[in-house]
């Protein structure tokens, strides 16, 4: 029997993802019935905001989040070895970038299954896009340290790499640790070190803007509670 296809499906960040999905990626989530998601709640919000036409009670949704146990993760592929079609859906953005889905993509792999990413947006590809730092060059390195010391040591060696490697350095931060983490990238960056602050990406109150960190000093704004990507550049 042909096995099924594991569609790999970005969300969007609480906007219109009419507007941000293309039609072809809308239909085929639309066909889906069984889907691994982070948050069964907001993945049926998101499949209603996308107008899909099936009864939201009748899907089958595996939970794929940090707390699943790996060997529960394989029981999620085997719909695909039955022929059926599997949509992985994180909570916001997309599987896999900085969200779960990695593993049972990696196991989908294993077993020969077919992956389809389909287009939709990133925060990430969005704010280096928008920031014009180097997209030759760039790390993502996801959350930085929650301790303190070890934290402030990591945005050092992440300036330090940006300018011996004309690399951008991309990061996050849980939303309402945001201002304790720019207030620390203002204190002990060089002030000639470029960041931009890429926040609410998409949404109507979005706000991407990036200056010296001498600037920024002068008028930290408000980040708390509001999703942010931080990018820092050093280089030339």
């Amino acid at each position: 029997m042909k096995t099924g296809t594991l569609y790999i499906i970005p969300s969007d960040f609480g906007e219109d993802s009419l507007i941000l999905l293309p039609s072809c990626a809308i239909d085929i989530i639309h066909g889906l019935n069984h889907f691994v998601v982070e948050n069964e709640k907001t993945a049926r919000s998101y499949l209603k905001r996308i107008h899909y036409p099936k009864p939201l009670n009748g899907l089958v949704l595996f939970a794929l989040n940090n707390h699943t146990p790996k060997d529960e993760v394989r029981k999620f592929i085997e719909p695909l070895l039955k022929g059926i079609d599997v949509g992985v859906l994180s909570e916001a953005g997309c599987p896999g970038i900085a969200d779960p889905g990695a593993d049972v993509v990696k196991i989908a792999h294993s077993m020969s299954i077919a992956i389809k990413p389909l287009t939709g947006p990133s925060s990430i590809l969005l704010a280096l896009m928008a920031s014009g730092f180097s997209g030759q060059n760039f790390v993502f390195h996801g959350y930085l340290p929650k301790e303190k010391n070890e934290r402030l040591k990591k945005i050092q060696r992440m300036e330090s790499d940006s300018g011996n490697r004309n690399q951008t350095q991309l990061f996050i931060e849980t939303p309402y640790h945001n201002n304790n983490l720019l207030k620390e990238l203002t204190d002990i960056c060089s002030k000639n070190t470029m960041l931009c602050i890429a926040t609410d990406i998409t949404l109507p109150n979005e706000f991407i803007k990036s200056m010296s960190i001498g600037d920024w000093k002068k008028n930290l704004p408000d980040l708390n509670k509001r999703p942010t990507v931080f990018l820092i550049y050093a280089g030339q």
